[in-house]
């Protein structure tokens, strides 16, 4: 299986937008959202069917047993996170506890225990397509293992299918290097300002330290001229190939509220998707 990743490098770019496309027109029978902290992939590939769930467990969590507690303070006075609250009782913030063990260390009387803590929830629908996704628990800190779950699933699943496209998380932290992990080609979605730039930037050297071949799309181009022309600079400095420029359109912003993807309707920015879908096939050397 060939794995294609869509990156932004920030939020809002229309990273979501383009990987709904890609999909769309590769008819693709393997797909994932690894973003587990907002995923919205499915408001736009309607499902049939309803997914089978599995909870995802991150790091433990610490429980007090209130019955031989002494109340003699050491695990609120040790813990690094101060999630050891004092009331009637000695308890844990669950939402602020880190699962490090400390107080279980430090306890005398050993009433303190680390207990598995569901994280998240897994999610996989299997109707004629694979497609894997998660919801990430609010408070949890382990998206970069959800977003391994969501892949190693889809893998799993989908092993005799020849193309997966994935869509990411935004930003460069460890859900996009969890993302990045075993793909074939990365699309960076790039938006023709300032941040955007900057954003660019973080998410090619990612790319590069990770040895992941990477192709660059700038959408919203005529929005800023200057600053593509600067992105195509940049690129080429890099030697990086700039595979398409999609324009500011009105109609895009119909179909996403519609629930299509831009290349369900005839428009603008869906031509240029079209374009980029050829090349990126063509560097992925599948035919189309």
């Amino acid at each position: 299986m060939k794995q294609l990743l869509v990156l932004s490098g920030k939020g809002g770019t229309g990273k979501t937008t383009v990987s709904s496309a890609l999909i769309k027109l590769a008819q693709a029978k393997a797909y994932a959202d690894c973003d587990v902290d907002a995923p919205n992939l499915h408001l736009i590939t309607e499902q049939k069917t309803s997914p089978e769930k599995r909870d995802y467990y991150g790091l433990p969590k610490a429980e007090i047993d209130p019955e031989p507690c002494l109340e003699c303070h050491k695990c609120l006075e040790n813990c690094p996170f101060e999630a050891i609250l004092k009331d009637v009782i000695y308890k844990v913030d669950p939402y602020a506890c880190e699962g490090c063990g400390v107080c279980q260390l430090v306890c005398p009387v050993e009433c303190i225990t680390l207990k598995p803590a569901v994280a998240g929830e897994l999610m996989l629908y299997k109707n004629g397509e694979v497609f894997s996704k998660a919801q990430l628990k609010m408070g949890s800190g382990t998206s970069g293992l959800l977003v391994t779950e969501v892949k190693k699933q889809l893998q799993e699943a989908a092993q005799a299918i020849k193309l997966a496209i994935i869509d990411g998380s935004p930003g460069i932290g460890c859900p996009v290097i969890a993302s990045m992990s075993g793909v074939d080609l990365v699309l960076v979605v790039a938006e023709p300002s300032l941040s955007g730039i900057s954003d660019l930037e973080r998410i090619i050297k990612t790319a590069k330290t990770f040895d992941v071949k990477a192709a660059i799309c700038i959408n919203k181009f005529d929005t800023n001229i200057e600053k593509t022309e600067k992105i195509e600079e940049l690129c080429q400095k890099q030697g990086l190939s700039v595979i398409g420029r999609i324009p500011f359109d009105p109609k895009a912003v119909e179909a996403i509220n519609l629930g299509e993807t831009i290349v369900d309707r005839e428009c603008p920015s869906g031509r240029a998707v079209r374009e980029i879908y050829t090349k990126l096939m063509e560097l992925l050397e599948i035919d189309h």
